[in-house]
């Protein structure tokens, strides 16, 4: 995200590979400005500044996905279980519905998770899948994962006999955090 002439710019890349441009996000908290003479179309000089804008670290899409993996393992290990066991491709088609679902392309649910568990192409004899939305939290990890736990369902994907999962974390234009974990029973 960067604010060129105090407009924030965000971008987005998309599951299909395009770039969404939006210019409505709130102005964050500015780490540094840096002013630079470029030519304008009439040829002479003007002056542009860009802001770099501060990210959190808790809330960048990586730093969310390793809390959300961090903290469900605590929380099954708080009942006894054993930890989960993140594999990349298991990650892979749960960004790719983080994604989709950030985009607008599918509506925030669990729609099309046996194609994704099929996708996969790994043996397993279980599957099930949380899906958290979340917006304006400054921890979007903890927000998802406390939800999960507050809701049976949820609850019972996170607690299930299970031992390989992937996590996927996608944001929009809006700030909107979307966060898919999937939960697999390897054969």
């Amino acid at each position: 995200m960067i604010i060129v002439n105090s407009r924030v710019l965000t971008a987005i890349v998309l599951a299909t590979g395009a770039i969404e441009i939006s210019t409505n996000a709130p102005a964050p908290k500015l780490a540094a400005k840096v002013t630079r003479e470029v030519p304008s179309a009439t040829a002479s000089k003007q002056q542009l500044s860009v802001y770099i804008a501060q990210t959190s670290p808790l809330n960048s899409v990586d730093a969310i996905e390793k809390a959300v993996y961090d903290q469900v393992n605590q929380y099954r290990a708080s009942k006894g279980l054993p930890p989960l066991t993140v594999l990349a491709a298991i990650s892979e088609q749960a960004r790719i519905h983080s994604q989709n679902m950030a985009s607008g392309q599918v509506p925030f649910s669990h729609q099309g998770f046996q194609q994704r568990v099929t996708a996969l192409a790994i043996p397993y004899s279980s599957a099930a899948e949380n899906v958290a939305y979340n917006q304006g939290y400054s921890d979007a990890a903890t927000v998802a994962v406390q939800g999960w736990i507050k809701s049976s369902g949820h609850r019972q994907n996170m607690e299930g006999n299970f031992d390989l999962t992937g996590i996927g974390v996608a944001i929009n234009a809006q700030g909107q955090y979307y966060v898919t974990q999937l939960f697999i029973r390897n054969r």
